[in-house]
């Protein structure tokens, strides 16, 4: 099933995208889904960002290769920092790039789990059972900003640099899926999650032994090797085996 959050201009709603249509539902997506009756052509609506968190958790340096591109090896335990939920955009919005602070801002192609209810001190063996579904993510960092403040909150924190979409995908075995991030229409990233240092079911252990999880929260799970940086005028897309494709196009800060 896939969950997307939309507006057709006269407000905004959660709906279930089936084809070439998307059926709205009253109320969240989280517990059972009650259909108001309403239908909409896909091509009539903008798809909003799937979710709005009330925070984002994200993991650095989750594959080994990308681990040995920044210069270091996998870490023993997973690495969390989070992402304002002001950073949120969805597919199609406009990554700002900031000019006056950066020089250098850089794609990070991710799967996204987001969480399906309140948790705390989740074991493993019951990640699946606190976990609504995934999205496409792009963990957008200001590389330059992160290297020179040595903690990352400012390089990855700037409004638009958390893009997510186009959908929540609830459906999915998430252990073995083809990751790619384009820049352009050329590939930059390709992996699989499958070669995820810490897994999914590791990630909801480790993050709901530090902090309570709510509904709506998101895990970035870590972004392959072949990180780069995007310009203004860039394209930037993130497509995930068995969800779909993110894509942002990069523009001037105001």
């Amino acid at each position: 099933m896939r969950i997307a959050r939309f507006s057709t201009g006269e407000g905004m709603s959660f709906g279930v995208v089936e084809e070439n249509t998307i059926a709205a539902i009253a109320a969240h997506p989280f517990g059972e889904l009650t259909f108001t009756g309403q239908r909409f052509p896909l091509a009539d609506v903008r798809l909003l960002a799937p979710i709005l968190p009330s925070k984002v958790i994200a993991i650095g340096k989750n594959y080994a290769e990308h681990a040995r591109e920044m210069g270091g090896e996998p870490p023993a335990e997973p690495v969390i920092f989070s992402k304002p939920s002001t950073a949120v955009i969805g597919s199609g919005e406009a990554v700002a790039y900031p000019e006056k602070l950066s020089q250098r801002v850089d794609y990070e192609g991710e799967l996204a789990v987001v969480i399906g209810r309140l948790c705390r001190e989740v074991p493993a063996s019951r990640a699946q059972d606190v976990i609504l579904g995934y999205t496409c993510a792009n963990d957008v960092t200001a590389r330059d900003l992160q290297k020179q403040d040595g903690q990352w909150t400012r390089a990855k924190g700037f409004d638009t640099f958390c893009p997510l979409g186009p959908w929540i995908e609830t459906e999915l075995d998430p252990s073995d899926l083809a990751i790619t991030t384009r820049l352009n229409g050329e590939v930059r990233q390709e992996a699989r999650t499958s070669e995820l240092t810490h897994d999914i079911a590791a990630l909801v252990e480790y993050v709901t032994q530090v902090m309570t999880l709510l509904p709506g929260d998101v895990i970035l799970t870590g972004t392959p090797a072949g990180v780069g940086p995007m310009e203004i005028g860039d394209e930037v897309t993130v497509e995930i085996e068995g969800i779909g494709t993110l894509s942002n196009r990069v523009v001037a800060r105001d």
